[in-house]
């Protein structure tokens, strides 16, 4: 079992999800990272080749000032150099008389001894014939040879790098000071260029982002929103794709009104087939309930006319719903009022137990009463619907709550139950229509599929939602109704 500070370090060190960057940023990244790899390379090959240079000048006027040494016998470094005329650094190394001796031409112009601790770095560096660098305590970076045969005498020139590093260091300063200032002004232009070629994807983005957001699942949908026209340039790539998404948004915006053509359609069909159906099955009804009283029909008769009478009835129970539903789609069927919930809740549980005294029925309500603008007769009529599938769906002996509550800006309407549940593969489409719970169950249950979506409309009619949570022993109706509203125009 893993203990809490555990659990929260592993929490802390589960990376969050990477923010990918946009791509005018990767564009200007990218474009000004590949020109900075470019002039560091450019400068990288540029020193190395001045440095190369330089060095080579340096060894050259190392040579001349070798040809200018005059060689005296018995002389020391310190003579033999204050007898010639030297440049500024020049190091000079020798072994007369069986001494190693060794001086340089300072600043100033003045001749140097080398010291003992000199002669030792500078004679342990230097191995085999050639051009080397060494470092010199005091003194600082020389390049050295040897100076060959002199008149007899093996000596070890030198002449100082810095001048050649202060050279290639200037050079370089210079060239990553211009080269700084040309990246920010190729990151400038480039934002400004990829900005600009980018709008209208940007336009792009932003009108899709819009037309998203707009619900079209149902109702009178109209899409507005376009790209610019000014950023629909044909000739390019990018004003193309703005051109095709305004062209499909025609198409869609065309298509949605014929939906919702057909749709106001078929309403008007089912009102009207609804409304044109109840006088017929009136009749139906009416003329089967005078023949059953008639004392001479057989046996057989009868039952015919009672299966008559009870699908009469069963049909316009159909027909009553199917018109309810069409005129909540028009927005009409609901008269505004006040409606108390929890008085509400206390009747239909008493109608339920009346109906089902095989469940067990219990109330849970607020101590303050809920009270909500809307139509008490469409509000009720949910909250049975609610509580007739409980007990329908349900075996015996099974618990149903219903409860009333309320937050700050809802009212909110429970009926749980701790039956077996719902199939998971109907209960996305529960609240459709002519969708039925149990799709085994006989049709002497009574049930036409139109329940649920006669709640959901008439809660939605009210602005308020409803939803259903189920698992086995668990099944959860919930509605929501606005403590405050404003009661709907007619025809909306």
């Amino acid at each position: 079992m893993t203990s809490a500070p555990a659990a929260e370090t592993a929490q802390r060190s589960t990376p969050g999800p990477r923010r990918r960057w946009s791509l005018q940023a990767r564009l200007i990244v990218t474009v000004v990272g590949i020109v900075s790899l470019i002039l560091i390379l450019i400068s990288v090959a540029s020193g190395a080749l001045l440095r190369n240079i330089l060095e080579d000048n340096l060894d050259a006027k190392l040579r001349d000032a070798v040809q200018s040494v005059r060689i005296m016998p018995g002389a020391s470094a310190v003579e033999t150099l204050d007898a010639g005329r030297q440049p500024v650094g020049f190091l000079w190394v020798m072994q007369s008389s069986g001494e190693l001796t060794g001086a340089y031409v300072s600043d100033d112009e003045e001749v140097v001894a080398l010291t003992s601790t000199q002669l030792s770095q500078l004679a342990a560096s230097i191995g085999e014939p050639g051009w080397t660098t060494v470092t010199i305590d005091g003194l600082g970076t020389y390049r050295v040879a040897f100076a060959g045969d002199l008149g007899g005498v093996f000596g070890i020139a030198g002449l100082p790098v810095s001048e050649v590093t202060e050279t290639v260091t200037q050079i370089l300063t210079t060239v990553a000071l211009v080269t700084a200032g040309g990246l920010i002004i190729l990151g400038l232009v480039v934002t400004l260029i990829i900005r600009s070629s980018l709008r209208p994807l940007q336009a792009v983005a932003d009108t899709a982002e819009r037309v998203a957001s707009i619900p079209l699942a149902e109702g009178t949908v109209k899409i507005s929103d376009r790209v610019p026209d000014s950023l629909t340039d044909e000739h390019s790539e990018v004003g193309r794709v703005g051109h095709a998404l305004n062209t499909l948004l025609d198409h869609v915006d065309v298509s949605l009104d014929a939906r919702q053509r057909n749709e106001e359609r078929m309403r008007r069909f089912v009102a009207d087939a609804s409304h044109e159906l109840r006088t017929p099955l009136a009749s139906i009804r009416g003329y089967s309930e005078l023949s059953l009283r008639d004392p001479s029909l057989s046996e057989n008769t009868g039952s015919a006319l009672e299966r008559i009478q009870a699908q009469s009835l069963r049909m316009t129970s159909l027909v009553e719903d199917l018109l309810l539903l069409a005129r909540l789609d028009e927005g009409q069927e609901l008269v505004y009022g006040t409606v108390d919930l929890t008085q509400m809740a206390y009747e239909a549980v008493a109608d339920a137990n009346a109906a089902g005294r095989d469940h067990v029925w219990q109330v849970e309500v607020d101590d303050e009463p809920v009270v909500i603008p809307g139509d008490a007769r469409r509000i009720q009529q949910v909250v049975i619907n609610m509580l007739a599938n409980a007990r329908t769906h349900t075996p015996e002996g099974t618990e149903v709550t219903l409860s009333v509550t309320h937050d700050a800006e809802n009212a909110i309407i429970r009926v749980h139950d701790n039956g077996p549940g719902i199939d998971p593969a109907i209960s996305a489409e529960l609240f459709e229509r002519f969708s039925r719970a149990d799709r085994s169950r006989a049709r002497q249950t009574g049930g036409t599929g139109l329940g649920l979506s006669i709640a959901r409309a008439i809660v939605h009619a009210h602005h308020g939602e409803i939803t259903v949570d189920s698992v086995p022993g668990d099944t959860t109706f919930t509605v929501r109704f606005p403590l405050r509203t404003e009661a709907p125009e007619p025809g909306q």
